[in-house]
């Protein structure tokens, strides 16, 4: 048995590295991710090669955020575009769909880089380098009719924080404390109506 790092009202975090703690959990009905790419702070992030060979374990359907740059090493059903809506550095990331559906989509939100940023589009800057917008994975969740959601590569929790906001269970696993801890202290904040 593992123990949560945080457990409350549907929300669970596990701190750890996410192929030791995915054997004692139970099954979920959607992955939304952002793995480490190969192209982009690898070493910080612990990039590796097969570090998400795992996802070929796992039957749900899965949105994973991926590199503009760099194949993506797994089979996919679908391509979506995350349009960053900005005019410089890598305008946009893939997500990759698997075990789902075909349509190819684009989401236009906003990067979330800085306090300026968040403010403007109305989410919260975390500090993260590759934070997601909370907009973007509420859309991306409200797509799909899953219970639970897994992110087994949490960062600062922005899509347990999504799920929250929708009334959904989450489960995300982060190697850093530091994130874990972040994650925590926005999930303590109350649901606000979207």
């Amino acid at each position: 048995m593992i123990n949560p790092y945080y457990d409350h009202a549907g929300i669970t975090i596990y701190h750890g590295d996410c192929r030791d703690i995915l054997p004692h959990l139970e099954p979920v009905d959607l992955v939304l991710t952002d793995p480490p790419y190969p192209d982009y702070h690898a070493e910080l992030y612990g990039y590796e090669d097969g570090i998400i060979d795992f996802l070929k374990d796992i039957p749900c359907r899965q949105l994973v955020f991926w590199s503009a740059k760099v194949d993506f090493p797994l089979d996919h059903t679908a391509i979506h575009i995350w349009d960053k809506k900005t005019g410089c550095g890598s305008e946009y990331e893939r997500i990759f769909e698997r075990n789902g559906g075909a349509n190819f989509k684009v989401y236009r939100y906003y990067l979330i880089n800085s306090t300026v940023a968040a403010s403007f589009t109305g989410d919260t800057f975390t500090g993260h380098p590759s934070q997601k917008p909370a907009k973007l994975l509420r859309d991306l969740i409200s797509k799909d009719k899953a219970i639970t959601i897994l992110d087994p590569f949490m960062g600062s929790g922005t899509t347990l924080v999504a799920a929250k906001q929708l009334g959904r269970k989450a489960i995300g696993i982060e190697i850093e404390e530091k994130y874990c801890e972040i994650a925590v202290k926005r999930l303590a904040q109350e649901v606000l109506p979207l």
